[in-house]
């Protein structure tokens, strides 16, 4: 587009208010407006009664509505300027086009952000500040296109330099830079974001196998979008050879443990040795993998606390994943009767016990035996199974020592404790005298 002077615009303006043909252009903003909001609320509800699970990816496109609008009547302007200017001037059309881009501009940042950052979770002060900051610069930027100053400003940028070591950059480089990585980063994040969603909604694939291809297409992207940013802006690419010489040179002396992490993280991802879910022992940590990144898992207690690991505990040290091939986890309990119990009759008793809880599994059956002939009675052990290790196994162990408790009591079997008797070495036996012995007389 052509800068337009603000004095010459308003004199334009005020020359097409006489001219009839003004209202063609008023009809072409209020048509543009009308038919782009009615275009963009039919796309909101086509993919609104889209099915969820059809296979077709949509890559957040119901939530671009707020965006599909303004770029929509944008595209409207702009063809009926096209045809408009042919018979007559579109002084009107050349402020509504930058106005009405100036704010598909601000709502696709709104959309970017908010994608990338506020994913799963409410939108943070921090967001919302920088919105407010990025709505004014864009504002900022449509008034000095449309009063003519856009053209000075830049001169004035390009003319101002800073010296950098023997080159001087000029200030309108540096700020093309910057903007072209921080849009290319946010297209990446963006797109890396979307294509972690499509990932972890393919059926068939394994868990493991759908985060390692988002992280590495995570990273491609926002490689492949520094290195485009940084040859638009004319930076010479032979200079990152020092760069990755030099981050070698670190990697080999202080941070081999952060290698090692990241290396044992895409291992853990290619091997599928844990996945999320998975209950694992790591140590002294226990409790179900929530997270697995690049360089640490996140593994959850069964009291709520989450334990941040690196991944090479994972790797170099032994790990008990209690649900690597099968869910189900023995859980075992003793208890002593007396001796003279009808053993067969305890055996049958607690296994009944153990049926009648909930989470219990039936195949197999829970199992009763005969471990030793203790010193205060019989040593029994009911042993059972559970296919839900990810809700702990204190909470089913009461429920069945509670049962087993009920069930003896009902039945009246003794549970023993230990008798001991204490003998003092070196004290005098008392003298007893037999209760039918009689008195002599005195």
């Amino acid at each position: 587009m052509n800068t337009i002077p603000f004095a010459g615009l308003l004199s334009d303006l005020s020359t097409d208010l006489r001219d009839p043909a003004l209202l063609w252009q008023l009809g072409a903003v209020l048509g543009s407006l009308g038919l782009g909001w009615t275009l963009s609320r039919a796309l909101r509800a086509g993919f609104a009664r889209r099915d969820p699970n059809a296979p077709t990816p949509h890559f957040g496109v119901a939530s671009f509505v707020r965006v599909l609008s303004p770029l929509l009547t944008v595209l409207l302007m702009l063809g009926a300027k096209h045809f408009l200017a042919k018979s007559q001037h579109v002084h009107l059309l050349n402020v509504a086009v930058p106005l009405v881009t100036s704010l598909a501009v601000i709502r696709f940042g709104f959309y970017l952000m908010r994608r990338v950052f506020a994913r799963h979770g409410p939108v943070g002060a921090a967001i919302l500040n920088f919105e407010k900051i990025f709505a004014l610069l864009v504002w900022l930027a449509v008034a000095l296109y449309i009063t003519g100053m856009w053209p000075e400003l830049f001169d004035y940028l390009e003319q101002t330099t800073l010296p950098l070591g023997r080159n001087k950059v000029s200030v309108a480089a540096i700020l093309q830079a910057a903007i072209s990585v921080a849009v290319l980063l946010m297209l990446a994040l963006w797109a890396g974001a979307a294509l972690e969603e499509q990932l972890m909604k393919v059926q068939g694939m394994h868990s493991s196998m759908q985060v390692v291809i988002a992280r590495m297409g995570r990273a491609v992207l926002i490689l492949v979008s520094v290195l485009v940013a940084l040859s638009l802006v004319g930076i010479d690419l032979t200079v990152l050879s020092v760069f990755g010489g030099a981050l070698g040179v670190g990697l080999g002396l202080g941070l081999q443990k952060i290698a090692s992490n990241y290396v044992s993280g895409f291992i853990i991802l290619l091997e599928r040795s844990l996945t999320i879910g998975d209950m694992l022992m790591v140590d002294k940590y226990y409790g179900k993998v929530t997270q697995i990144n690049t360089r640490y898992t996140v593994l959850q207690g069964l009291d709520g606390i989450e334990s941040v690991l690196p991944n090479e505990m994972f790797i170099s040290g032994p790990v008990q994943n209690y649900s690597l091939s099968n869910r189900r986890l023995r859980v075992a309990t003793q208890v002593a009767v007396a001796y003279d119990s009808d053993l067969d009759l305890v055996l049958s008793l607690l296994e009944r016990a153990a049926d009648g809880i909930a989470r219990v599994s039936a195949d197999p059956a829970p199992v009763a035996t005969l471990q030793r002939f203790g010193a205060d009675g019989l040593e029994l052990e009911l042993g059972f199974w559970i296919d839900d290790p990810e809700n702990g196994k204190g909470g089913v162990l009461s429920d069945v020592n509670r049962a087993i408790w009920r069930a003896l009591q009902e039945h009246g079997i003794a549970v023993p404790y230990p008798q001991r008797e204490v003998r003092i070495v070196g004290a005098a036996a008392p003298n007893v005298v037999p209760a039918t012995t009689p008195l002599a007389a005195s």
